[in-house]
């Protein structure tokens, strides 16, 4: 018998509650980014369009710094986390059976859901008790740590999706292991890594817990710098970096999942050309 499939159309009242949920999440974002345009000096009085805000954070000494430290934290923490998952996923997909692998697995991807506090209090008692102050290489840290498992997750979905022939047939061909990985493994992985080190430095740029907790002075990054702007009061000036990093993360998110989108499909051909080109070295 053949199967009746039913439309999402067919179930009364959803299509109301999705665009309730979508205004629910998305209506507060879109407020701020309109009141970011804003001519007035207060928040939430609209006076007339202006670019004025945008121009002052532009020339705003602290927030170009503040910006500076997210991007170098984000950068340097992205590149060891994923450099770091990488090497795990290979471990433990490419690694074959060995005793207590999926409770690796399971240790790897535990800080996806143990709470971010928990995490930021961790790693600041740890650190106090080494007495390690290395400035912003506390947050790079502490960034990579809870950045590995984000960056883990889709290398190794990757990994497992992947088609162990190719590489098989290149270690026929009398092709080491090295130029294995390098001709083979690596890009037919590389969606994977490219997705995972974008997820990544999208969570280390986005992060306020753990920065809060564990970053000494000097090394305020931009989510930390508007929590205390916030503090003394909402100005457009709030809103318009709020709508430039809220910009920022989008694009990234975008780009992420446009990676992500190949990493359940192996290119074909490809891993078999490079595989020639690696038996030939």
């Amino acid at each position: 018998m053949k199967r009746r499939h039913l439309g999402v159309g067919r179930y009364h009242g959803l299509g109301t509650w999705t665009v309730l949920c979508f205004a629910f999440l998305y209506l507060p974002i879109g407020i701020l980014i309109v009141y970011s345009f804003n001519a007035s000096s207060l928040a939430m009085t609209w006076t007339g369009f202006s670019l004025d805000w945008y121009a002052k954070v532009l020339r705003n000494d602290s927030i170009q710094f503040a910006a500076v430290n997210s991007l170098v934290i984000a950068t340097i923490s992205t590149l060891f986390a994923t450099v770091i998952a990488t090497a795990a996923a290979l471990a433990l997909v490419r690694g074959g059976r060995f005793a207590g692998q999926t409770a690796s697995i399971g240790l790897v991807t535990l800080p996806l859901v143990v709470p971010e506090i928990v995490t930021a209090v961790a790693v600041l008692i740890f650190f106090a008790h080494l007495e390690l102050n290395l400035g912003i290489g506390n947050v790079i840290i502490a960034h990579t740590t809870f950045c590995i498992p984000f960056a883990f997750m889709p290398i190794r979905a990757r990994l497992v999706g992947m088609d162990t022939s190719l590489e098989q047939a290149a270690r026929d061909l009398y092709s080491s292991e090295w130029q294995t990985f390098r001709y083979v493994t690596a890009p037919l992985l590389m969606p994977g890594i490219l997705s995972g080190a974008m997820l990544s430095f999208v969570i280390s740029l986005d992060d306020f817990i753990i920065t809060l907790m564990v970053a000494p002075a000097g090394a305020t990054t931009l989510p930390v710098y508007i929590y205390s702007m916030i503090r003394q009061g909402i100005t457009p000036e709030v809103n318009a970096i709020s709508s430039v990093f809220f910009a920022a993360s989008v694009l990234l998110v975008s780009i992420y999942w446009l990676l992500s989108r190949r990493v359940m499909s192996v290119p074909k051909g490809s891993g078999a050309n490079n595989m020639s080109g690696g038996s030939r070295t």
